[in-house]
C-alpha cells in the first residue's frame, strides 16, 4: 500500500469509534488514509479541481477544517490550503519514511489528513497538503 503506517499515538479525541465502526462509515481508501495514516496517490482526488465557495470538512466526522478561500494550487497533486479553521486541526511529529515531517490530523476525531510544510503562500507561509479522500467538500449555501 502507498504510504501506510500504523497509528501509534495514545491521544484521545471527542469522536471515538472502533475500527469496525469506522470501516462501516468510510470507504476502504478513506479508512486506510484517515485511520491508518495512509497517503492517497497524487493527482487522484477530484477535490484538486474544486473551486466553489464552501468548506472542506473531515470525511470521518464532518468537522469543518478549511474554508475554500484558503485553498490554492500548490502543484503537488493534493488539495492544499494556507490556513485551517481555528482549532479544527492538530499536529504531531511524523518520523516515518526516514524523515521528520509535521502530520496534520482532525482535532475532533484524530483522522490523518496529511502534512504541513513551511513553503506555502502569504499570508501564513504554510502549505497544508491534505489527502483529498480525508476531506468532504460542503458548498456554501
Amino acid at each position: 500500500m502507498f504510504g501506510t503506517k500504523s497509528k501509534t499515538s495514545d491521544e484521545t479525541f471527542p469522536v471515538a469509534k472502533t475500527d469496525q465502526e469506522w470501516r462501516a462509515i468510510l470507504s476502504p481508501e478513506a479508512f486506510r488514509v484517515l485511520r491508518q495514516h495512509g497517503t492517497e496517490r497524487p493527482g487522484t482526488s477530484p477535490l484538486n479541481h474544486e473551486k466553489r465557495s464552501g468548506t472542506f470538512d473531515c470525511a470521518g466526522c464532518g468537522t469543518p477544517l478549511f474554508e475554500a478561500s484558503t485553498k490554492y494550487e500548490s502543484g503537488t497533486g493534493w488539495p492544499s490550503f494556507f490556513q485551517p479553521i481555528e482549532g479544527a486541526v492538530a499536529t504531531t511529529t511524523d518520523r516515518s519514511f526516514f524523515m521528520v515531517r509535521t502530520e496534520v490530523h482532525c482535532a475532533k476525531c484524530g483522522g490523518h489528513l496529511g502534512h504541513v510544510f513551511p513553503d506555502g503562500p502569504a499570508p501564513t507561509g504554510q502549505r497544508y497538503c491534505m489527502n483529498g479522500v480525508s476531506l468532504a467538500f460542503r458548498p456554501a449555501e
